[in-house]
């Protein structure tokens, strides 16, 4: 079961249809005070022309954008995903604690889902790299996925991860069922679980539900 983290400020991101903005920095779990943004804005025009130099070209329009506050938008053009898959498969994982599970002060934000060390951690859907990091406050190893997704801005976050195994990083974009790393420990937390959160609109939504109306 995973342990509420302190509140300290951070850097998140959450949903709109609008476009997508920098992470604030935040604990395992989000307060109802906390937001998590997602703006979809007009991305910027490359003049590279190989596959390297258009590499280069973005991840620095992804670390100005991010460094300047603007959307990852601005940078980065936002897949439309047509499906959504669970992140980790069938029969590798048990939930154990869930949405709205007690904690000082707040309630859980997300849904934990409990596997051994080294299960391979999967991308929901279609989406960009908003945040890769080995260290992410009480969510210890965390990534983060900005996406879109029934005409709205969904983020996913993944926590809890095994140093060492993120397999993408900020910018970079991915397919629904793409790996991006291996459950681990790291953070506040109890055993090895996969700590998942979906954002909706500025809000988190019961991962849940949302999962069981959209996979498959």
């Amino acid at each position: 079961m995973a342990l509420p983290s302190l509140n300290p400020d951070a850097q998140s991101f959450g949903a709109t249809t609008e476009g997508v903005s920098a992470l604030k920095d935040a604990a395992q779990s989000y307060s109802s005070t906390d937001e998590i943004r997602a703006e979809i804005a007009p991305r910027g025009n490359f003049s590279a022309t190989t596959p390297t130099e258009i590499d280069e070209t973005r991840s620095r329009a992804v670390a100005a954008a991010l460094a300047a506050g603007m959307p990852l938008g601005s940078a980065v053009e936002i897949p439309i995903a047509d499906r959504v898959v669970m992140p980790l498969a069938a029969g590798s994982y048990s939930f154990t604690d869930g949405f709205g599970a007690s904690r000082p002060g707040r309630s859980h934000m997300g849904l934990d889902l409990a596997a051994p060390v080294g299960t391979p951690i999967n991308a929901a859907m279609a989406g960009c790299v908003s945040r890769s990091t080995e260290s992410f406050e009480g969510y210890g190893v965390t990534i983060q996925i900005e996406s879109v997704i029934d005409g709205e801005a969904v983020s996913t976050v993944y926590s809890h991860m095994i140093y060492g195994t993120r397999a993408v990083q900020v910018g970079e974009c991915v397919t629904a069922g793409q790996y991006i790393g291996d459950v681990g420990s790291t953070g506040y937390v109890f055993g090895s679980v996969l700590h998942f959160e979906v954002h909706i609109s500025r809000v988190p939504v019961d991962p849940m539900p949302w999962l069981t109306a959209r996979v498959g």
